[in-house]
């Protein structure tokens, strides 16, 4: 297939556009940059230029290709309620193109917060969280009614030994303060995927998936923030400490909301869908072998 990508020069992008060339798929990716264009040409993508903000691009990319694979969104926390919103509207755009086709569109959202220590499963409904208003599983699922082929990608800490989702900021913080944190006993938890798997399924969902369903990204079911924090530590060699709860707001700035949030997730169901298996580094692997 002749596949659409969005954010195909990104961190997860790149990882799936690699796994889609390499089984025997063409890549159009979308660039707003020569940057991002000489990567995707050095992958050996074909180049689509445009950005989110200029959904003709995304109807004009769509229109072109066999399938859409909506990764791009700008993780800016500061303003990201108008991330948020450029999502929805590029996810309306691009299913627009799509609807009534037998096309395919696969949208990414987050693995979302849990109450009382319940994990999240690929047929748990989000819990919405005002702070970070993201809705693109639900902006996507109501396309749907509009006779799109749409199904969702959840993705929790996606990580390699150069990155690592959310933990990247923390080990950020943990250089400019010289500690690295958690809140309270740390027990709270992160599921977290290694990118090749992660891309993997992204193949998967492209050439087996079924319309309307959800599928989880998920090779570690949850990460304890302690333990994260406690290899971030040794990694920098620096002290592990706790704060409480009144502290936290001044430790971590911006990452506070996601730093004290339960986000544990199963993908028992879609590793029996589709017969994927997390099969990399795990999380505290990645960061151990990593440089930080």
């Amino acid at each position: 297939m002749r596949v659409f990508v969005t954010g195909a020069s990104g961190f997860i992008g790149s990882a799936v556009v690699k796994e889609l060339m390499g089984a025997g798929h063409q890549v159009l990716g979308l660039a707003r940059s020569e940057e991002s264009a000489k990567l995707l040409i050095a992958a050996g993508a074909t180049v689509h230029h445009g950005t989110l903000e200029d959904t003709a691009s995304l109807k004009s990319g769509a229109s072109k290709t066999d399938a859409v694979i909506h990764l791009a969104f700008y993780h800016d926390f500061s303003k990201f309620a108008e991330a948020a919103e450029l999502d929805k509207l590029a996810i309306e755009a691009l299913g627009g193109e799509l609807a009534g086709s037998d096309r395919p569109l696969i949208v990414t959202a987050g693995i979302g917060p849990r109450n009382g220590g319940q994990v999240a499963t690929e047929e748990t409904d989000p819990i919405p969280n005002p702070r970070l208003p993201r809705a693109s599983e639900q902006v996507a699922l109501a396309l749907l009614a509009k006779g799109v082929r749409v199904s969702v990608v959840r993705l929790p800490q996606v990580h390699n030994t150069a990155k690592q989702g959310l933990v990247s900021g923390l080990i950020g913080i943990a250089k400019a303060k010289g500690v690295s944190a958690y809140i309270d006993a740390g027990l709270n938890r992160w599921a977290a995927a290694n990118v090749l798997d992660a891309a993997l399924l992204y193949r998967l969902v492209l050439e087996k998936g079924t319309t309307g369903r959800k599928y989880h990204a998920v090779g570690e079911e949850g990460v304890s923030l302690k333990d994260i924090a406690t290899a971030i530590g040794e990694k920098l060699k620096i002290p592990v400490v706790s704060k409480s709860k009144e502290e936290a707001a001044t430790h971590f700035g911006w990452l506070v909301v996601p730093v004290s949030t339960d986000m544990p997730a199963s993908s028992v169901l879609t590793q029996q869908w589709l017969g994927w298996k997390p099969t990399h580094e795990g999380m505290i692997a990645d960061l151990n072998k990593g440089s930080v």
